[in-house]
């Protein structure tokens, strides 16, 4: 097995991970805490988030590892892949650069950093359904967003291997 098929491989693999991670949070995880009151709810996914932030390794390995096996499969999959390989390898890297990566470092983690400031012990109830309001419809949409972008990846990438 040559290099380049591993790469895509492991990208692949990655890459879905990562689109369950997503689709987990979208269809189970903030359908699950929405039920909650506005405290309940800041409190939930501040201990969830909070387990992501503190640098989870295996999360990160995922996260991140994903990113740079996909790119790491762009730069050899040019000199390996056809020209409609290419474009669907460049394609499915810049759908999950621009679609999936970048939301989420722009939109979903400043969301999840603001409403990690919340102490809950100190602010009052109006404040807490103030921060859920602007955060929830907001995350949720671009989380949804993310969840439909990766899953084409992943399939994209899946299809690629089975052109090999």
């Amino acid at each position: 097995m040559e290099i380049f098929q591993i790469t895509l491989i492991l990208a692949t693999l990655l890459c879905s991970l990562v689109s369950g991670f997503l689709f987990a949070f979208a269809v189970v995880v903030m359908p699950g805490i929405k039920k909650l009151n506005d405290k309940g709810f800041i409190r939930a996914f501040q201990v969830i988030d909070g387990v992501i932030q503190n640098n989870q390794p295996i999360f990160m390995l995922v996260w991140v590892g994903s990113v740079l096996v996909l790119i790491t499969s762009v730069v050899l999959g040019i000199g390996e892949l056809d020209s409609i390989g290419s474009i669907l390898i460049i394609s499915s890297a810049l759908v999950y650069l621009f679609g999936v990566q970048l939301p989420t470092a722009t939109i979903n983690v400043p969301l999840n950093n603001k409403l990690q400031t919340l102490d809950l012990h100190t602010e009052s109830e109006s404040t807490y359904k103030a921060a859920r309001e602007l955060f929830e419809v907001r995350w949720n949409r671009w989380n949804k967003i993310r969840t439909v972008l990766s899953c084409l990846v992943t399939l994209l990438l899946i299809y690629l291997l089975f052109r090999l």
